[in-house]
């Protein structure tokens, strides 16, 4: 069942979104060589309390942390913990903030001092698909029509696109319907209809498609072990327009890094 959204929930939901942006924004300052992801972790969990939000991530069907945080050929799910951050990683971290009784959802993908041209490019074309995915997100279109504007972005650069994991609705539950796939037929799947609010999220890997389940039962990782990024936003759909609730912003303004 999907639920709709009105204007007044959306406004809501942005306001936890500012939590959520500046929480990923804290945890940007802190991605650098040297640094564990248990720290940046704790970073972002500190934050969202103190202003009032609450980790959505956090013991979500037993999930253990506050941050999804996802290194190298890790696609999403990765747990924080000990590891260490070492020049050449790429780093996705995903997060979620519950405030006034509504979610909201957003990931992001960091290289850590690469200079593999490879995955620089990688990163590039997947948060260059996200908003591709965005522009296509308008009143009246279908799902179809996100799903294929990321899939033609991204398939002539010949990267993997995951199939098994896929966005999602966002409300007052974390994961509602529908499923938005990374892959899809314009013209196919629910329409896009006023109040409808989704998490856009391309998973794309330098290599193949194909992922596998790590032996903690949370870990995705690419079968081939090649790197994996993800971007993601919530946006909301209105005749008028289309609104995008997450923000980068944050995240832009602090990391220390660069995209080559």
């Amino acid at each position: 069942m999907v639920f709709y959204k009105t204007k007044e929930e959306v406004e809501t939901m942005k306001e936890g979104a500012v939590i959520l942006g500046k929480a990923h924004g804290e945890v940007a300052k802190w991605i650098v060589e040297g640094e564990t992801t248990g720290k940046l972790d704790a970073i972002a969990e500190e934050f969202i309390r103190d202003a009032g939000g609450i980790p959505s991530f956090k013991n979500y069907n037993g999930f253990p942390a506050s941050l999804c945080i996802s290194v190298n050929e890790q696609v999403v799910h990765g747990i924080p913990g000990d590891y260490v951050l070492q020049s050449g990683d790429v780093v996705s971290i995903d997060c979620g903030v519950y405030y006034k009784g509504f979610h909201s959802d957003s990931a992001y993908s960091y290289p850590v001092n690469v200079e593999d041209q490879d995955v620089l490019k990688l990163l590039r074309a997947t948060k260059e698909s996200l908003w591709k995915g965005i522009e296509a997100a308008s009143f009246g279109k279908r799902i179809g029509d996100v799903s294929s504007a990321i899939q033609e972005y991204i398939q002539p650069f010949g990267y993997g696109i995951v199939r098994e994991l896929v966005g999602h609705g966002v409300g007052k539950d974390l994961h509602e319907s529908p499923e938005v796939p990374n892959y899809g037929k314009r013209g196919k799947g629910p329409k896009l209809k006023e109040g409808l609010v989704i998490a856009i999220e391309p998973m794309i890997n330098l290599g193949t498609k194909n992922v596998v389940q790590e032996a903690d039962g949370w870990t995705i990782r690419t079968a081939d072990r090649k790197p994996s990024v993800h971007f993601e936003h919530t946006v909301a759909i209105f005749k008028e327009q289309t609104v995008v609730i997450t923000t980068h912003e944050y995240i832009e303004s602090n990391f220390k890094g660069n995209y080559g």
